[in-house]
């Protein structure tokens, strides 16, 4: 038997998203990272709409929220001129919109999660190596007094970073380039008019060629922000790299001071400003790469151990906690021993193709500047936010599109404005999920009686045997449908949302996974469909 279930290398938010998740549905977790305390830099700033969703699923998005701001919008200005603005207004069926919050804060919040549900850290321990077997993976940990540990577990994840070693010791490629610009970073104050909650990127041009940046990114607090810039001559630095060639992240001794920014401040701010109470300031730079394979065997990489690119969008750490978050209940499943044949493989077949995305997308925007590839402000808006993340091609998902509303595979849409008895207020679809099982919902339609719902409950007892009662199941009824009594939960889709988000065809069965993407969707009758759907994903 192993020592432990499933052992995490790194605990930045991608490593502690997969460590909630994994003890969340009671997996014994060993997380390791090899800082003695965690970093408190404001790097990753941006959380996408998507994944408050996520953080609303872990049940962290309350203390999200409260130490977050709202990112309203980006202003842009070409040589002093202002050239275009961007307001980040989502549809009105996106429960959230987009956060500004210090990483700092959010593995904080992360952490203590962790902690309230029986997990920790174990800090100044890094994973030194492991090998693998059919049965496990044997890891070697090496602690602060570079004592060593052998440990015996069922999975390993690396969500060790850039340099990833879980990475480099399974032999994956890690195909790209870097840029060849220098950067630094400043969490600074500054005193200017710029409208709250507003990014503003700064560019100097000539020729149409831009030759210096400013970027100011908002944070918690009166006048604060995360400003990158172009190194100056005096603080460049031959680029460090590690035994992967991957010159990628914080490097060099020199920091930047206050006058280092000041003097960019002074080039390119679109008023007079002065910045002041540096907090934290560093070089960094930029590469753009992806391996070859999300796992082999036992082992999984996700966030910046799989893939690293530019931070334009604020996609990478957001991809990487939804990388987590798709693997993590894979591995409980598989852990619990009720996994379908392929439901691991699945990650690599569902999440590379994102990551792939991603990597390209970020390059280009990098370059060209966000949403200049699409006439289309709302396809933006929502592929920014990660919202049309797509698994329609996985494995694990099938049922085709019955009626013309989201496929298998897709995002499932929250719905506003349900009604159920006792409440007194509306409630929402993703109130009532779970997050941690697979939710079954039929979507009754029939004015004349309760015959479809009498079918459905009793095609329950099959689909929960074929889920090992993995399952929560709940009737939504349009306004006409008769239900009559019936013993499952009912809830009433009095406003119709429902019907327009997911635009049933009649009376049918929506499956949704625990990450909350649609696996299923068919006729109510089809019951034997269902069943072999779940032999995709339950053993």
């Amino acid at each position: 038997m192993p020592d432990t279930d499933v052992l995490i290398a790194g605990a930045g938010p991608i490593g502690l998203t997969a460590a909630i998740e994994l003890r969340r549905r009671g997996i014994r977790v060993r997380i390791v990272d090899p800082l003695i305390e965690p970093p408190q830099y404001a790097k990753a700033v941006g959380v996408q709409p998507r994944t408050l969703e996520v953080f609303e699923g872990m049940g962290v998005l309350p203390a999200i929220l409260d130490v977050g701001i709202e990112m309203r919008g980006q202003i842009m200005y070409v040589n002093g001129t202002e050239v275009g603005r961007i307001d980040l207004a989502v549809p009105s069926d996106v429960p959230f919109r987009f956060l500004s919050i210090p990483q700092y804060e959010t593995e904080r919040i992360l952490r203590e999660h962790l902690a309230r549900i029986g997990g920790a850290i174990e800090r100044g321990v890094r994973l030194a190596g492991f090998t693998q077997d059919d049965d496990g993976v044997t890891a070697t940990l090496q602690g602060p007094d570079d004592a060593t540990e052998t440990v015996r577990v069922a999975y390993l994840v690396g969500c060790d970073g850039a340099h990833s070693t879980v990475r480099k010791s399974l032999g994956l490629t890690f195909e790209g380039a870097a840029f060849e610009e220098q950067y630094m970073l400043g969490d600074v104050a500054v005193d200017w008019s710029q409208p709250q909650g507003y990014s503003v990127r700064s560019m100097h041009q000539t020729d149409g060629q831009t030759d210096d940046l400013l970027v100011c990114i908002p944070l918690p607090g009166h006048g604060r922000y995360r400003m990158s810039m172009l190194v100056p001559d005096e603080l460049s630095t031959a680029p460090t790299r590690s035994e992967d060639g991957v010159a990628h992240g914080f490097e060099g001794t020199r920091k930047p001071e206050l006058s280092h920014i000041q003097a960019v401040v002074d080039r390119l701010s679109p008023e007079p400003a002065t910045v002041s109470d540096l907090r934290w300031s560093s070089v960094f730079r930029i590469s753009h790469r992806i391996v070859d394979s999300y796992s082999r065997g036992r082992v999984f990489v996700a966030g910046d151990a799989a893939h690293i690119h530019p931070p334009t969008g604020a996609q990478g750490m957001n991809t990487g906690i939804q990388d987590a978050h798709n693997l993590a209940w894979k591995l409980a499943l598989a852990v619990d021993g009720v996994a379908g044949v392929g439901l691991l493989a699945s990650y690599d077949a569902e999440r590379r193709p994102v990551g792939e995305e991603v990597v390209g997308r970020t390059v280009r925007s990098a370059r060209q500047g966000v949403g200049t590839d699409s006439s289309d402000p709302e396809f933006v808006m929502r592929r920014e936010a990660q919202l049309l993340i797509s698994y329609a091609d996985s494995p694990i998902v099938s049922g085709g599109l019955h009626g013309d509303g989201p496929r298998a595979g897709e995002r499932a849409p929250d719905a506003f404005g349900l009604s159920r008895e006792v409440v007194n207020f509306p409630i929402r679809l993703f109130s009532l999920l779970g997050r941690l099982r697979h939710t079954a919902i039929f979507y009754a339609t029939d004015p004349s009686g309760p015959g479809a719902v009498t079918e459905f409950e009793a095609a329950v007892t099959d689909v929960a045997t074929a889920t090992h009662g993995l399952l929560d199941v709940y009737v939504v009824a349009s306004p006409e449908a008769q239900v009559g009594s019936t013993e499952l939960p009912l809830v009433r889709d009095c406003e119709g949302r429902f019907a327009d988000g997911y635009r049933p065809d009649g009376d049918t069965v929506f499956l949704i996974r625990p990450d909350g993407y649609l696996s299923y969707r068919g006729p109510v009758g089809d019951v034997a469909a269902l069943v072999k759907h779940l032999a995709l994903t339950f053993s």
